[in-house]
């Protein structure tokens, strides 16, 4: 019997962030997202790994299981939680105990159950100074020290050291290999921050990906990087693979990074799918799901309705999210007096339900990856009008056909296509929301994870041929037999 093509290489699973905040945003959400199709339709566990001082994973994790976003099959693993749990043999000559912190004003405490588990301390200029971990029972578990020889160093109970890593990456390293414990596992990583340790990481049995969820060009000029993203994207060949999300990504990137041989590959992000959309619409109705910070420009958003209302008053709509630009995007609409207009909602944990009896929405951001909420709009029937930025909305909408590509930062032009669209013959419209759920069916989960069975099992092959480059001819060979073996028999299902 033959295999599914969906299902993905037998291997040990890992999904490396930094960490989880309580309202986590897109990046977190696909990842998870990621994972459970890996479970449920991949058919391989995964391990969620973090590396931040979080002190609630326990309690944290049990609130995501019970809203579906942790399944059977998933769990997250922290690395201070598990070294609180089990500690490593000793081993080798250790550097005395530092003086620990004494409170200061400035620190960052994270603290479970009235126990202090971390005291973070930074220097003016925002650099790490020092760090103090303990265990539950309140004893010393690691110290850190941005001026010592050896910058971290692990504790037993009894307070005698055992461990030493001269810096942070060696001791992720080292729980990689830990982790992984020299069995084959592909390595996938979302966060900028965490890649940055896996850049160079370099095993043998260890497949090593990096997805890029954002623009990495610098005001989208060519051939600029982001500072947050230059180190890795400079280093991009030490992965096994880099994934983007379009296409339109990966040949910016390869054009970015010349002289540099990566990998890269296009896999999108998987939405949810409704079965059913055929639900009444309120007319005029809009809808933005947004953070409210700076790269969503939400301020042109409200800009935008309020003059298409102008124009017609069955214009209006909900902005849902949060973030530190609320009382800015509060100010405006007051300023506009479109109080009753456009509304803030807040955070919802249900707030894409809105696409499916809105009649618009909008993006307005300054960069993307691939915006979930685009392709969660379209899935939903839900008109798109978008700026047109690196990177997503001119992947995914065919202007004047599923969706409204407007010129970036075209406040005007957004406005008057919102009220275009209110006259629009009603069976032009519901062709476009057809054609809008068309489109997102390339985006669903049984695609998306068919797509990363593939580029895996190839990136793993690439990796084998890439060790034996320098090999006599005759491992080369064998390298090449096994990989033609693996792929009969895993097309036979064996």
């Amino acid at each position: 019997m033959l295999r599914s093509p969906l299902r993905l290489p037998p291997a040990r699973y890992f999904a490396l962030t930094w960490g989880f905040a309580d309202q986590h945003g897109g990046m977190t959400a696909a990842m998870l997202r990621r994972s459970r199709s890996f479970r449920e339709i991949g058919g391989v566990d995964v391990d969620i790994l973090t590396l931040d001082d979080r002190p609630d994973y326990p309690e944290y994790a049990e609130r995501l299981r019970a809203s579906g976003e942790l399944i059977d099959g998933l769990r997250i693993r922290n690395l201070w939680d598990e070294l609180r749990e089990k500690l490593p043999a000793p081993r080798g000559a250790m550097p005395p105990v530092p003086e620990l912190l004494r409170p200061e004003d400035g620190d960052v405490v994270a603290s479970h159950g009235g126990t202090v588990l971390s005291r973070v301390r930074r220097g003016a200029d925002g650099r790490l100074v020092a760090v103090d971990r303990f265990r539950r029972d309140g004893s010393l578990l690691a110290t850190e020290r941005s001026d010592a020889e050896r910058k971290i160093v692990l504790y037993a109970v009894d307070g005698t050291p055992i461990r030493s890593w001269k810096t942070s990456w060696g001791l992720y390293r080292w729980w990689f290999d830990r982790l992984t414990g020299g069995k084959p596992s592909f390595l996938l990583v979302d966060s900028k921050t965490a890649a940055r340790s896996v850049a160079g990481y370099r095993r043998d049995n260890v497949t090593t990906v990096h997805i890029v969820h954002a623009s990495h060009r610098q005001g989208g000029r060519a051939g600029e990087l982001r500072p947050t993203r230059e180190y890795v994207m400079r280093r991009a060949g030490e992965f096994d693979a880099i994934v983007v999300l379009t296409t339109r990504q990966q040949a910016d990137l390869a054009d970015d990074l010349v002289g540099v041989e990566a990998r890269i590959r296009t896999i999108p992000n998987g939405v949810d799918l409704p079965t059913d959309v055929d639900i009444a619409r309120e007319a005029g109705h809009g809808v933005v799901v947004a953070s409210l910070n700076t790269r969503k420009r939400l301020t042109h958003a409200v800009e935008a309705i309020a003059a298409a209302h102008a124009a017609d008053p069955r214009v209006e709509a909900d902005i849902f999210g949060e973030g530190p630009r609320e009382a800015v995007i509060r100010r405006r609409i007051r300023r506009l007096g479109v109080e009753d207009d456009v509304r803030l909602r807040g955070h919802d944990p249900a707030a894409r339900l809105s696409f499916r009896t809105a009649s618009f929405s909008l993006l307005t951001s300054t960069s993307e990856g691939l915006p979930l909420v685009l392709v969660e709009s379209m899935a939903a029937g839900c008109i798109p009008i978008a700026y047109d930025i690196r990177y997503g909305p001119a992947d995914m909408i065919r202007d004047g056909v599923d969706g409204f590509l407007i010129p970036e930062g075209d406040i005007d032009a957004m406005a008057r296509r919102i009220v275009e669209l209110q006259s629009m013959p009603p069976a032009q419209i519901e062709g476009m929301r057809r054609r809008a759920i068309a489109k997102a069916a390339e985006f669903s989960d049984a695609a998306v994870t068919s797509r990363w069975s593939r580029e895996l099992r190839a990136a793993y092959d690439a990796k084998l041929l890439a060790a034996a480059r320098d090999q006599p001819l005759s491992v080369r060979l064998r390298r090449r037999a096994g990989i033609l073996r693996r792929k009969v028999l895993w097309t036979l299902g064996r």
